[in-house]
C-alpha cells in the first residue's frame, strides 16, 4: 500500500521560533516518514511582508538549514523552494477565478493582521488562495497545521470542491493533522507567537538572546504562577516536572523564568550545534534536487488541470 501524501512548509519572512518548531518542525520531524512526505520553502507567501530582496534571499537559506539542523533527511521528503515551481501560481489564479470574495473575506488569519497594522495588501487577502494552490498541486492527503489553522484546509477543501464541481474530479480533499497536545504557542506578549508580531523566542537564537527573550515574558502580578511562562515550559518538560517546578517556586517569576532558558537551551543547544555545520551550498543542494522532485510532479498535474479549464487546444 502506497503512502499518503504529506506537504508543509513554512514562511521564509525571518528567523524561526519556538512556536513554529513546535507547531510544525517538530511534528514533522516525528511522522514525516510515515508519509511520502514534501516540505516547502513558502517564500512567495513571504512577500506579503518581505520586502528586501537581500532579507528574503537569506531568509531562504535559513529556512533550509532549519530544517536539517532540528533531523530532516532530504533523502526522505521533498525539500523544495515554492518559487521555483511556477504552476503553485497558475493553480492559485485558476483558483481565484473560482473561490468568492465573501469567502475569503471571512479568513481569521488575514482579519487579525490587519487589526495588528500589517498592510493590507492584495496578496495578504488572496493568501489562502496559494495555500489552496500549495497543498492541492500535489495531491496532498494530509496537512500538519496548528489548532488556530484549521481555516486554512478549509479553504483548500473549498477551493478543491469548487473546482471539481466545475470541471470534474481532479482533486483529492486533504484532511488536516493537528498535534493536540501543542495548539496555540503563546509569544512573550501572550498574544499567539508570530514574527509579525515580534513576540518570539527565537529558535537557533544564543543562549542570551534566548534568556533576554524569555525574561521579557509578560507576567500577571495577581498569581502565583506566570501563566505564559508555564504555557511555554510545558512544551520543554512534561507536565509532572513542570507542577512540582512551579509548586515549589510559587511566586518567584524570576527563578521559574531562569528556569524556562535552561530548558530551552537543553533543547536547542545540539540543534544550534548541527546548524553551524549546514553550508549554504549544502542547501542550494538539497533545494536543487528538491525542486526537480517537486516540478515533475506539478507539471504533470497542471497538464491534466489546463486540459480541464479549456486552455490547452
Amino acid at each position: 500500500m502506497s503512502k499518503k501524501r504529506l506537504l508543509t512548509g513554512l514562511q521564509s519572512s525571518g528567523d524561526l521560533h519556538i512556536g513554529n518548531y513546535f507547531g510544525a518542525l517538530k511534528p514533522f520531524v516525528e511522522q514525516y516518514e510515515m508519509y511520502d512526505s514534501m516540505l516547502m520553502v513558502a517564500d512567495y507567501h513571504a512577500l506579503t511582508s518581505v520586502k528586501e530582496p537581500a532579507i528574503l534571499r537569506q531568509n531562504i537559506i535559513n529556512v533550509v538549514k532549519d530544517y536539517l539542523a532540528v533531523g530532516i533527511d532530504p533523502n526522505k521528503a521533498v525539500i523544495f523552494q515554492q518559487s521555483t515551481v511556477l504552476e503553485h501560481m497558475e493553480l492559485a489564479w485558476i483558483f481565484d477565478c473560482l473561490v468568492t470574495v465573501p469567502f475569503l473575506m471571512q479568513g481569521h488569519a488575514y482579519k487579525d493582521k490587519v487589526a495588528k497594522g500589517l498592510e493590507a495588501n492584495a496578496g495578504l487577502f488572496t493568501y489562502p488562495v496559494l495555500m489552496a494552490a500549495d497543498i492541492l498541486l500535489y495531491n496532498t492527503d494530509v496537512v500538519p497545521v496548528g489548532e488556530d489553522q484549521r481555516q486554512h484546509i478549509e479553504y483548500a477543501r473549498e477551493a478543491a470542491t469548487k473546482f471539481n464541481n466545475a470541471f470534474g474530479n481532479a482533486f483529492t480533499l486533504p484532511e488536516e493533522l493537528i498535534l493536540k497536545s501543542t495548539g496555540v504557542v503563546p509569544g512573550i506578549d501572550g498574544q499567539k507567537m508570530s514574527k509579525s508580531y515580534k513576540n518570539i523566542v527565537p529558535l537557533f537564537g544564543s543562549k542570551e538572546e534566548v534568556a533576554k527573550a524569555v525574561m521579557s515574558i509578560v507576567t500577571d502580578s495577581s498569581g502565583d504562577r506566570p501563566e505564559h511562562v508555564y504555557a511555554i515550559h510545558k512544551l520543554f518538560k512534561n507536565e509532572t516536572e513542570i507542577e512540582a517546578l512551579y509548586t515549589e517556586h510559587a511566586g518567584k517569576y524570576k527563578a521559574l523564568k531562569e528556569a524556562l532558558i535552561e530548558d530551552i537551551e537543553a533543547t536547542i543547544a545540539p540543534m544550534r550545534e548541527q546548524r553551524a555545520h549546514i553550508s549554504d551550498d549544502d542547501v542550494k543542494k538539497v533545494l536543487e534536487e528538491g525542486g526537480e522532485k517537486a516540478r515533475a510532479q506539478a507539471e504533470k498535474k497542471m497538464i491534466d488541470i489546463r486540459q480541464r479549464v479549456g486552455v490547452t487546444l
